[in-house]
């Protein structure tokens, strides 16, 4: 078992079902010194020591809880936020090394905010909003960056886009996503005449005359075309297929072996050549 798959099983031992009691209990979770965390982390990467690892955790959910929270703006539950940087604590704790000289917490919040970025980036909408490096950068600045509810002004795009290195486009493009909402297609259950969901938008092909005469064309050579692979069968093909797939009462592979005085078996075997060969006559 690799070190990676061992740190999943890694028991938190926390509340399970209320997030309130959750967030409580990981509050209560004494902090460990430099010392402390630097001997836990040294047995975790010298002798793969799982309960070193547990304990290294254990003391930073808090933290976890405090990085989520500045997450909650996006239409996602606290719950979710808080398990996916609980993920990201979990892999910076696999890669942190003792030896360079810095604290763990400093380390995990670049993997805690990753790890809940790419939560946000896949849920938060049904079409893409950020996926270049640059996009994804303004995605999670243009908030913070606002003065107002409104749109931007041209000098608030332009300060935006210097302070972000990105192009005003950028920024203007960013803001209509970012705040733009998804539509149902089918605009729900009304009756309202000036519903313009997408469903109403969309021409209805289905009656159109050329298309049902197509269907109808298509429909009849595939038909006849059927009708002549079948009549290439030896009688007793016929009379299986006729009997296991055309008749409406279906015929057993036990009747239709009694009837031919071979097993059921040798009925199945005959009955899959026969369809194999309709199969091909059709292609």
């Amino acid at each position: 078992m690799t070190m990676g798959t061992q740190l999943q099983t890694i028991n938190l031992n926390l509340p399970i079902g209320s997030l309130d009691a959750y967030i409580q209990r990981a509050g209560q979770i004494p902090l460990l010194s430099a010392s402390e965390e630097r001997e836990l982390a040294i047995q975790f990467r010298r002798d793969n020591n799982l309960e070193a690892a547990r304990r290294l955790v254990m003391s930073h959910l808090r933290f976890v809880v405090k990085i989520a929270r500045g997450y909650m703006g996006y239409g996602l539950s606290l719950a979710d936020l808080v398990q996916e940087g609980n993920v990201g604590l979990m892999k910076a704790v696999k890669r942190f090394d003792p030896e360079v000289g810095v604290r763990l917490v400093s380390f995990a919040v670049h993997w805690i905010k990753a790890e809940i970025h790419e939560f946000i980036l896949r849920n938060w909408r049904i079409v893409k909003v950020a996926t270049t490096k640059a996009q994804r950068k303004l995605f999670f600045n243009l908030r913070s960056s606002k003065k107002h509810l409104g749109w931007f002004n041209k000098n608030e795009v332009d300060d935006v886009a210097a302070k972000l290195d990105v192009k005003p486009k950028t920024v203007v493009e960013m803001e209509a996503r970012l705040y733009a909402h998804d539509a149902a297609f089918d605009g729900g259950n009304t009756d309202d005449s000036r519903d313009f969901s997408p469903s109403r938008t969309l021409a209805d092909n289905s009656m159109d005359p050329a298309k049902l005469l197509e269907s109808e064309d298509f429909q009849a050579k595939n038909k006849s075309r059927l009708y002549e692979a079948f009549a290439k069968l030896d009688s007793r093909s016929q009379i299986i297929l006729q009997k296991r797939w055309l008749n409406e009462n279906k015929t057993t592979l036990q009747d239709l072996a009694k009837e031919f005085s071979i097993s059921a078996e040798r009925i199945r075997q005959l009955e899959q050549q026969a369809m194999q060969k309709i199969k091909s006559s059709l292609q």
